[in-house]
């Protein structure tokens, strides 16, 4: 299994950061091997609700579809997505910064775990694919960062 996680402060409101990183819609926004990222079932982000999300593959584009399977706003959402050869999960954490933390601006604190597993015959391949993944989430990490770093929306 391949792991990255990073963690991030940003100046918007745990509950703003919380809607944002929930809504699978805007991982386009900020991870550059995401070309297309739509919600499938539901009105908003919400326990159940499904997003078909393309990452550049190569070869050819890959679509996940991916499904909330956890969400406790405005704290913890988490969402998987299954094909024939891999699975993914993903788990978003928001936390409010104390009041009184001091030299530091009032905000919130994100961070973003994501799993990634080879499945049947192809998982003797996760130690390689570890190797790619921690490029890839250094790419999808930094553009997260521009993200929630930038003034509120």
């Amino acid at each position: 299994m391949a792991r990255y996680e990073t963690t991030i402060h940003t100046p918007w409101s745990a509950d703003r950061a919380f809607e944002y990183m929930a809504d699978l819609r805007h991982f386009a926004d900020w991870d550059p091997g995401v070309k297309r990222a739509v919600q499938i079932l539901g009105q908003s982000p919400g326990l159940g609700s499904t997003y078909d999300v393309t990452v550049a593959s190569p070869g050819r584009d890959l679509t996940l579809g991916y499904e909330t399977i956890a969400f406790d706003a405005p704290r913890r959402v988490k969402v998987r997505a299954q094909s024939r050869t891999l699975v993914s999960v993903d788990v978003v954490t928001v936390a409010p910064d104390a009041p009184d933390d001091p030299g530091r601006a009032a905000g919130a604190t994100v961070t973003y775990t994501a799993e990634l597993s080879l499945r049947g015959l192809l998982g003797i391949a996760n130690p390689l694919l570890a190797l790619a993944f921690n490029r890839i989430g250094d790419r999808a990490a930094r553009g997260l960062r521009q993200a929630l770093e930038g003034s509120e929306r």
